[in-house]
């Protein structure tokens, strides 16, 4: 299923505000946008409607010439990030245009909000796959290990599939139905309830529902 209208945006961090009842609520501050509109794309040409943005603005010096002649028409410069978002009428936005957090989201909405988790390299079967463990006595030579990975006489080679020590995170992942608690126009920020992908700083992709 293809994404909707959404923003780009970068995370700053967590942080925690009190509800009108007096509980605590941990949310993530996101600045989003705003993002350059650097091309529409229409069913008669593409075959579907979308309109694509940049974020985070680059150096004329750093960008390549494909780069640049892409982003030309915008007049506004080039992008590090540049993401399609799927609209019904991409008319209603022009080349150049910049759209602000106050332009998209609502407090109240619901969000999916796509990114790249932290990495945590290497890791055991306990942690990575939540496995329970050997015996914990001197005795025992189990403490971490994963135990049998296979039959010897059949199938004779270890299944496809099998959880197994490995890379950890440093993933794309979409956290879904997250709720916009704030909107701060001056500052071109989000605030959302809980916790997103992501380490500070990484780039959010935020899809309204």
């Amino acid at each position: 299923m293809p994404k909707t209208m959404g923003l780009l945006g970068k995370k700053l961090g967590m942080t925690r505000i009190y509800s009108q009842e007096g509980a605590v609520m941990p949310v993530t501050v996101i600045t989003t946008g705003p993002c350059v509109v650097l091309q529409k794309k229409t069913v008669a040409k593409e075959g579907y409607s979308a309109i694509q943005v940049g974020f985070r603005a680059k150096k004329d010096a750093r960008a390549s010439k494909p780069l640049a002649g892409h982003c030309k028409a915008a007049g506004k410069g080039t992008f590090y990030h540049i993401n399609e978002f799927r609209v019904t009428n991409p008319d209603q936005y022009e080349v150049g245009q910049e759209i602000n957090v106050a332009d998209v989201f609502n407090v109240g909405d619901l969000v999916d909000i796509t990114g790249q988790s932290k990495g945590r390299g290497f890791q055991g079967v306990m942690k990575r796959h939540g496995f329970r463990g050997g015996p914990s006595g001197h005795g025992s030579n189990h403490h971490r290990a994963p135990g049998s990975i296979g039959a010897s006489a059949w199938p004779s080679r270890v299944v496809k599939g099998r959880r197994m020590p490995g890379q950890m995170g440093n993933v794309k992942m979409t956290k879904k139905n997250v709720r916009v608690i704030d909107i701060m126009p001056e500052d071109n920020a989000l605030v959302v309830k809980g916790s997103v992908p992501g380490s500070e700083d990484g780039v959010l992709h935020i899809y309204i529902k």
